[in-house]
Protein backbone atom coordinates (compact mmCIF):
# COMPACT_ATOMS: atom_id res chain seq x y z
CA UNK A 1 0.00 0.00 0.00
CA UNK A 2 1.07 3.58 -0.52
CA UNK A 3 0.41 6.51 1.78
CA UNK A 4 -2.60 8.46 0.57
CA UNK A 5 -4.22 11.44 2.20
CA UNK A 6 -7.82 10.89 3.29
CA UNK A 7 -10.80 12.81 1.86
CA UNK A 8 -11.73 16.14 3.40
CA UNK A 9 -14.63 14.74 5.44
CA UNK A 10 -15.01 11.53 7.37
CA UNK A 11 -17.36 9.73 9.73
CA UNK A 12 -16.15 8.86 13.21
CA UNK A 13 -17.07 5.39 14.41
CA UNK A 14 -17.51 5.84 18.17
CA UNK A 15 -21.30 5.91 17.92
CA UNK A 16 -21.18 2.64 15.97
CA UNK A 17 -19.72 1.17 19.15
CA UNK A 18 -22.69 2.42 21.18
CA UNK A 19 -20.93 5.38 22.78
CA UNK A 20 -23.27 6.74 25.45
CA UNK A 21 -26.36 5.11 23.97
CA UNK A 22 -27.15 1.88 22.20
CA UNK A 23 -28.14 1.53 18.57
CA UNK A 24 -29.20 -1.66 16.84
CA UNK A 25 -27.25 -3.30 14.01
CA UNK A 26 -29.98 -2.14 11.62
CA UNK A 27 -29.67 1.45 12.85
CA UNK A 28 -25.90 1.31 12.47
CA UNK A 29 -26.27 0.03 8.91
CA UNK A 30 -28.74 2.81 8.12
CA UNK A 31 -26.35 5.41 9.52
CA UNK A 32 -23.51 4.12 7.36
CA UNK A 33 -25.71 3.87 4.27
CA UNK A 34 -26.79 7.48 4.76
CA UNK A 35 -23.16 8.56 5.04
CA UNK A 36 -22.21 6.68 1.90
CA UNK A 37 -25.14 8.10 -0.07
CA UNK A 38 -24.13 11.59 1.11
CA UNK A 39 -20.65 11.12 -0.32
CA UNK A 40 -18.66 10.12 2.77
CA UNK A 41 -15.76 7.83 1.85
CA UNK A 42 -13.53 8.24 4.91
CA UNK A 43 -14.36 6.13 7.96
CA UNK A 44 -12.53 6.09 11.29
CA UNK A 45 -12.85 3.42 13.96
CA UNK A 46 -10.91 1.71 16.77
CA UNK A 47 -10.95 -1.48 18.88
CA UNK A 48 -11.76 0.74 21.88
CA UNK A 49 -15.11 1.74 20.38
CA UNK A 50 -17.59 -0.71 21.83
CA UNK A 51 -14.98 -3.42 22.42
CA UNK A 52 -14.72 -4.09 18.70
CA UNK A 53 -18.40 -3.52 17.88
CA UNK A 54 -17.66 -0.41 15.79
CA UNK A 55 -15.12 -2.27 13.66
CA UNK A 56 -17.44 -5.23 13.13
CA UNK A 57 -20.37 -3.05 12.09
CA UNK A 58 -18.23 -0.94 9.79
CA UNK A 59 -16.71 -4.06 8.25
CA UNK A 60 -20.08 -5.60 7.48
CA UNK A 61 -21.17 -2.44 5.71
CA UNK A 62 -17.97 -1.91 3.73
CA UNK A 63 -18.06 -5.52 2.53
CA UNK A 64 -20.77 -4.34 0.14
CA UNK A 65 -18.62 -1.56 -1.35
CA UNK A 66 -15.69 -1.53 -3.80
CA UNK A 67 -12.45 -1.52 -1.82
CA UNK A 68 -10.86 1.21 -3.89
CA UNK A 69 -13.68 3.65 -3.15
CA UNK A 70 -13.14 4.21 0.58
CA UNK A 71 -10.46 5.00 3.16
CA UNK A 72 -10.48 3.31 6.57
CA UNK A 73 -8.46 4.24 9.62
CA UNK A 74 -8.23 2.32 12.87
CA UNK A 75 -6.03 2.46 15.92
CA UNK A 76 -3.59 0.33 17.90
CA UNK A 77 -2.49 0.20 21.54
CA UNK A 78 -5.42 -1.59 23.14
CA UNK A 79 -5.84 -5.34 22.69
CA UNK A 80 -9.23 -6.90 23.46
CA UNK A 81 -9.06 -9.96 25.66
CA UNK A 82 -11.76 -12.11 27.33
CA UNK A 83 -12.78 -11.31 30.90
CA UNK A 84 -12.35 -14.40 33.05
CA UNK A 85 -15.52 -15.26 34.95
CA UNK A 86 -17.63 -12.64 33.19
CA UNK A 87 -21.12 -12.60 34.69
CA UNK A 88 -23.03 -10.20 32.47
CA UNK A 89 -21.50 -6.88 33.54
CA UNK A 90 -21.56 -3.96 31.10
CA UNK A 91 -18.55 -2.10 29.76
CA UNK A 92 -17.27 0.59 32.13
CA UNK A 93 -15.70 3.00 29.60
CA UNK A 94 -18.75 4.75 28.19
CA UNK A 95 -19.98 2.21 25.64
CA UNK A 96 -23.31 0.45 26.03
CA UNK A 97 -22.05 -3.06 25.32
CA UNK A 98 -21.47 -6.23 27.33
CA UNK A 99 -18.22 -6.09 29.26
CA UNK A 100 -17.13 -9.60 28.32
CA UNK A 101 -13.87 -8.23 26.93
CA UNK A 102 -11.23 -6.07 28.58
CA UNK A 103 -8.87 -3.55 27.05
CA UNK A 104 -5.23 -4.46 27.55
CA UNK A 105 -2.66 -1.76 26.86
CA UNK A 106 0.09 -3.04 24.56
CA UNK A 107 2.40 -0.78 22.57
CA UNK A 108 5.08 -3.41 22.05
CA UNK A 109 5.95 -4.32 18.45
CA UNK A 110 4.15 -7.65 18.83
CA UNK A 111 1.17 -5.90 20.39
CA UNK A 112 0.99 -3.39 17.55
CA UNK A 113 1.07 -6.11 14.91
CA UNK A 114 -1.44 -8.26 16.76
CA UNK A 115 -3.80 -5.34 17.28
CA UNK A 116 -3.74 -4.48 13.59
CA UNK A 117 -4.29 -8.11 12.54
CA UNK A 118 -7.26 -8.44 14.87
CA UNK A 119 -8.73 -5.15 13.66
CA UNK A 120 -8.45 -6.33 10.05
CA UNK A 121 -10.24 -9.55 11.04
CA UNK A 122 -13.10 -7.60 12.65
CA UNK A 123 -13.27 -5.26 9.66
CA UNK A 124 -13.10 -8.11 7.16
CA UNK A 125 -10.30 -6.33 5.29
CA UNK A 126 -6.90 -7.49 4.14
CA UNK A 127 -5.47 -4.11 5.15
CA UNK A 128 -6.47 -0.70 6.41
CA UNK A 129 -5.34 2.58 4.91
CA UNK A 130 -4.36 4.51 8.05
CA UNK A 131 -3.27 3.33 11.51
CA UNK A 132 -2.91 5.57 14.55
CA UNK A 133 -1.32 4.96 17.93
CA UNK A 134 -4.35 5.46 20.18
CA UNK A 135 -4.07 7.57 23.34
CA UNK A 136 -0.46 6.57 24.14
CA UNK A 137 -0.34 9.18 26.93
CA UNK A 138 -2.94 7.19 28.89
CA UNK A 139 -0.48 4.33 29.20
CA UNK A 140 3.16 5.43 28.91
CA UNK A 141 3.88 8.01 26.24
CA UNK A 142 7.65 7.63 26.20
CA UNK A 143 7.49 3.83 26.04
CA UNK A 144 4.80 3.90 23.35
CA UNK A 145 6.87 6.19 21.15
CA UNK A 146 10.02 4.16 21.79
CA UNK A 147 8.53 0.74 21.04
CA UNK A 148 5.19 1.11 19.29
CA UNK A 149 6.05 3.89 16.88
CA UNK A 150 8.99 2.11 15.21
CA UNK A 151 6.70 -0.90 14.74
CA UNK A 152 4.23 1.26 12.83
CA UNK A 153 7.03 2.76 10.75
CA UNK A 154 8.10 -0.78 9.88
CA UNK A 155 4.58 -1.80 8.88
CA UNK A 156 4.36 1.17 6.56
CA UNK A 157 7.77 0.40 5.06
CA UNK A 158 6.63 -3.16 4.42
CA UNK A 159 3.53 -1.89 2.65
CA UNK A 160 1.17 -3.36 5.24
CA UNK A 161 -0.42 0.04 5.88
CA UNK A 162 -0.50 3.18 3.81
CA UNK A 163 -0.22 5.97 6.38
CA UNK A 164 0.56 6.15 10.09
CA UNK A 165 0.17 8.61 12.91
CA UNK A 166 -1.21 9.16 16.39
CA UNK A 167 -4.73 9.87 17.59
CA UNK A 168 -4.99 11.78 20.85
CA UNK A 169 -6.52 14.65 22.82
CA UNK A 170 -3.10 15.29 24.38
CA UNK A 171 -0.80 17.84 22.76
CA UNK A 172 2.32 16.22 24.22
CA UNK A 173 1.44 12.94 22.54
CA UNK A 174 0.79 14.73 19.27
CA UNK A 175 4.10 16.56 19.54
CA UNK A 176 6.07 13.45 20.48
CA UNK A 177 5.01 11.66 17.32
CA UNK A 178 5.17 14.71 15.05
CA UNK A 179 8.73 15.39 16.15
CA UNK A 180 9.87 11.99 14.90
CA UNK A 181 9.43 13.35 11.39
CA UNK A 182 7.97 10.00 10.33
CA UNK A 183 4.25 10.65 10.81
CA UNK A 184 1.90 11.08 7.89
CA UNK A 185 -1.07 12.24 9.96
CA UNK A 186 -2.01 13.42 13.42
CA UNK A 187 -5.59 12.83 14.49
CA UNK A 188 -6.17 15.87 16.68
CA UNK A 189 -9.16 15.17 18.94
CA UNK A 190 -10.79 18.29 20.36
CA UNK A 191 -7.63 20.38 20.26
CA UNK A 192 -8.21 22.35 17.08
CA UNK A 193 -11.71 23.71 17.61
CA UNK A 194 -13.46 27.05 18.08
CA UNK A 195 -13.08 26.54 21.84
CA UNK A 196 -9.65 24.90 22.06
CA UNK A 197 -6.65 25.69 19.90
CA UNK A 198 -4.05 23.83 21.95
CA UNK A 199 -2.22 22.77 18.79
CA UNK A 200 -1.33 26.41 18.16
CA UNK A 201 1.38 27.25 17.62
CA UNK A 202 3.74 24.40 18.48
CA UNK A 203 2.05 21.33 16.99
CA UNK A 204 1.14 23.19 13.80
CA UNK A 205 4.67 24.56 13.50
CA UNK A 206 6.18 21.08 13.80
CA UNK A 207 3.72 19.73 11.23
CA UNK A 208 4.65 22.55 8.86
CA UNK A 209 8.34 21.63 9.16
CA UNK A 210 7.85 17.87 8.78
CA UNK A 211 5.03 17.88 6.24
CA UNK A 212 2.74 16.02 8.64
CA UNK A 213 -0.93 16.68 7.97
CA UNK A 214 -3.68 16.83 10.60
CA UNK A 215 -7.10 15.24 10.81
CA UNK A 216 -9.36 17.29 13.06
CA UNK A 217 -11.70 15.14 15.14
CA UNK A 218 -14.17 15.98 17.92
CA UNK A 219 -14.59 19.46 16.46
CA UNK A 220 -17.77 19.94 18.51
CA UNK A 221 -15.79 19.21 21.72
CA UNK A 222 -18.17 16.26 22.27
CA UNK A 223 -21.33 18.34 22.15
CA UNK A 224 -21.05 21.95 23.28
CA UNK A 225 -20.29 23.38 19.84
CA UNK A 226 -23.20 21.46 18.36
CA UNK A 227 -25.82 23.09 20.59
CA UNK A 228 -25.33 25.83 23.18
CA UNK A 229 -29.04 26.09 24.00
CA UNK A 230 -29.12 22.75 25.82
CA UNK A 231 -25.45 21.82 26.26
CA UNK A 232 -24.71 18.27 27.28
CA UNK A 233 -20.98 17.67 27.50
CA UNK A 234 -17.63 19.32 26.88
CA UNK A 235 -14.76 16.92 26.17
CA UNK A 236 -16.94 14.07 27.50
CA UNK A 237 -17.45 15.76 30.86
CA UNK A 238 -19.47 18.53 32.50
CA UNK A 239 -19.60 21.82 30.61
CA UNK A 240 -17.48 24.50 32.36
CA UNK A 241 -19.35 27.77 32.81
CA UNK A 242 -16.58 29.77 31.13
CA UNK A 243 -16.60 27.51 28.07
CA UNK A 244 -20.38 27.77 27.80
CA UNK A 245 -20.19 31.57 27.91
CA UNK A 246 -17.47 31.63 25.24
CA UNK A 247 -19.42 29.23 23.03
CA UNK A 248 -22.49 31.43 23.26
CA UNK A 249 -20.48 34.52 22.36
CA UNK A 250 -19.04 32.69 19.35
CA UNK A 251 -22.54 31.56 18.37
CA UNK A 252 -23.77 35.16 18.46
CA UNK A 253 -21.01 36.31 16.11
CA UNK A 254 -21.76 33.41 13.80
CA UNK A 255 -25.46 34.26 13.78
CA UNK A 256 -24.65 37.85 12.82
CA UNK A 257 -23.01 36.44 9.70
CA UNK A 258 -25.88 34.07 8.94
CA UNK A 259 -23.92 30.97 10.00
CA UNK A 260 -24.94 28.47 12.66
CA UNK A 261 -22.38 27.43 15.27
CA UNK A 262 -21.96 23.77 14.19
CA UNK A 263 -21.25 24.85 10.62
CA UNK A 264 -18.54 27.24 11.80
CA UNK A 265 -17.12 24.53 14.07
CA UNK A 266 -16.75 22.11 11.16
CA UNK A 267 -15.10 24.68 8.90
CA UNK A 268 -12.80 26.32 11.44
CA UNK A 269 -9.89 23.81 11.45
CA UNK A 270 -10.07 23.39 7.67
CA UNK A 271 -8.87 26.98 7.31
CA UNK A 272 -5.40 25.70 8.21
CA UNK A 273 -3.53 24.31 5.21
CA UNK A 274 -2.02 21.59 7.43
CA UNK A 275 -5.49 20.18 8.21
CA UNK A 276 -6.29 17.52 5.66
CA UNK A 277 -9.76 16.54 6.81
CA UNK A 278 -12.36 16.80 9.53
CA UNK A 279 -14.02 13.80 11.19
CA UNK A 280 -17.53 14.25 12.53
CA UNK A 281 -19.54 11.93 14.71
CA UNK A 282 -23.21 11.13 14.27
CA UNK A 283 -25.73 8.99 16.10
CA UNK A 284 -28.59 9.46 13.62
CA UNK A 285 -28.83 9.64 9.82
CA UNK A 286 -30.21 13.18 10.05
CA UNK A 287 -27.01 14.28 11.80
CA UNK A 288 -24.92 12.83 8.98
CA UNK A 289 -26.92 14.70 6.36
CA UNK A 290 -26.73 17.93 8.37
CA UNK A 291 -22.96 17.75 8.78
CA UNK A 292 -22.30 16.90 5.15
CA UNK A 293 -24.50 19.83 4.12
CA UNK A 294 -22.71 22.14 6.55
CA UNK A 295 -19.35 21.24 5.02
CA UNK A 296 -20.58 22.35 1.59
CA UNK A 297 -21.61 25.81 2.75
CA UNK A 298 -19.58 28.93 2.09
CA UNK A 299 -18.45 30.82 5.20
CA UNK A 300 -18.20 34.63 4.94
CA UNK A 301 -14.53 35.58 5.52
CA UNK A 302 -15.67 38.36 7.80
CA UNK A 303 -16.83 35.80 10.35
CA UNK A 304 -13.28 34.70 11.13
CA UNK A 305 -11.94 38.24 11.33
CA UNK A 306 -14.77 39.29 13.64
CA UNK A 307 -14.13 36.31 15.95
CA UNK A 308 -10.45 37.22 16.07
CA UNK A 309 -11.11 40.91 16.70
CA UNK A 310 -13.29 39.99 19.67
CA UNK A 311 -10.57 37.74 21.05
CA UNK A 312 -12.66 34.59 20.64
CA UNK A 313 -10.14 32.79 18.41
CA UNK A 314 -6.46 33.46 17.77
Amino acid sequence: MTAALPPVMGLGGASLGNLGTAMSDAEAADLLATAWDAGVRHFDTAPHYGLGLSERRLGRFLATKPRDEFVVSTKVGRLLRPVAGWQGEQDTEGFVVPGDLRREWDFTPDGIRTSLEESCDRLGLDAVDIVYLHDPERWDLAAAVTSGWPALVGLRAAGTVGAIGVGSMDTEALLAVARTGDADLLMVAGRYTLLDQSVLPEVVDVCSRTGTRMVAAAVFNSGLLADTTSPTTYDYGEVPAAKLETARRIAAVCAAHGVDLPTAALHYPLRDEMVQSVIFGAAQPSQVRQNVDRLTRRIPPGLWSDLAEQGLVP
